[in-house]
């Protein structure tokens, strides 16, 4: 078991943020110290929603707690999600530095929550790029859908090709894992970049999926990472696994159910295909050459 701190949204209702990175890495059998930035009744997609930010001097406090109660020593990893504010920013860019003097080789996951298609960047300029400077270079592994990889980048991502392109004007030590990327007709593709080489989990396009699922990808990845110990690929094909699993238990629902019987376990699903790229420098005609392909 490890233990985890996880610092994002959450909701009362769904499975968004905090919401549904807990049940992820919980369902993994691991310890989350869970510290919500802003507190909402349910993602702010539906119809009506109602929340509030959590002030920045109250996290402060709370996180001081947590320290001085030697809960941040034993840490494995720490994840941060959503920022309502410059000043939340600042705050979480000082808790991983904080977390990086008592818990050195607990691992960082920066899911840089900054927007999406087709409506683009859904919180302030100002608090995106301090995002991109002050948390982005802090990070072992960074969580961006395209648009977002696209933003932070300034490249533009079209294709899977263009990951490696992208991930080359992010800082060299970090690890990309870019959701959402065009990967053909009706498919998108995840996909893990380092510097020498591209994992690449291919899934369909759905017409209209719950919210929560790249929330829900990041608990399972970083809990299958870095608390049981799988390989990037290996946790790669298993995280997509899970979340495609809990999609088709929430067919006709407009947010994810985690609910698991003794028939359905989400977190226990099969694997996704995941290939191997090598040589993640576009090719001439594009395209690219797998050398494993598993499930």
């Amino acid at each position: 078991m490890g233990r985890i701190l996880a610092i994002s949204s959450q909701v009362v209702r769904g499975h968004v943020g905090l919401s549904a990175i807990v049940p992820a890495l919980q369902r993994l059998g691991h310890e989350v110290l869970a510290v919500p930035t802003i507190v909402l009744s349910n993602h702010p997609g539906h119809k009506r929603a109602a929340g509030t930010q959590i002030e920045v001097n109250t996290l402060e406090s709370m996180l001081e707690v947590i320290d001085a109660n030697g809960w941040l020593t034993d840490l494995d990893a720490m994840i941060t999600g959503y920022m309502p504010t410059i000043e939340h920013v600042a705050l979480v860019a000082k808790a991983i530095d904080l977390v990086r003097s008592r818990a050195p080789r607990a691992a960082v996951l920066v899911d840089p929550v900054l927007g999406d298609d087709p409506r683009g960047l859904y919180i302030e300029q100002s608090t995106a790029m301090a995002i991109r400077s002050a948390l982005v270079p802090r990070a072992n592994i960074i969580t961006p859908n395209r648009f977002e990889l696209s933003w932070l980048s300034g490249c533009t991502v079209d294709g899977i090709d263009d990951v490696a392109a992208a991930r080359a004007r992010l800082p060299e030590k970090v690890q990309l894992l870019a959701t959402s990327v065009p990967a053909g007709a009706g498919r998108l593709a995840n996909v893990s970049a380092r510097a020498d080489s591209v994992a690449v989990c291919a899934v369909d396009r759905l017409a209209k999926a719950p919210h929560g699922t790249g929330d829900l990808l990041t608990g399972l990845y970083i809990g299958l990472r870095f608390g049981r110990g799988l390989d990037e690929a290996a946790a790669l094909g298993r995280a997509v696994g899970g979340v495609r699993q809990a999609i088709a238990n929430s067919v006709g629902r407009s947010d994810l159910s985690l609910v698991v019987t003794e028939r359905i376990d989400w977190a226990e699903a099969p694997p996704a295909a995941v290939e191997i790229i090598p040589d993640p420098r576009p090719r001439p005609g594009g395209g690219h050459k797998p050398i494993v392909s598993g499930d």
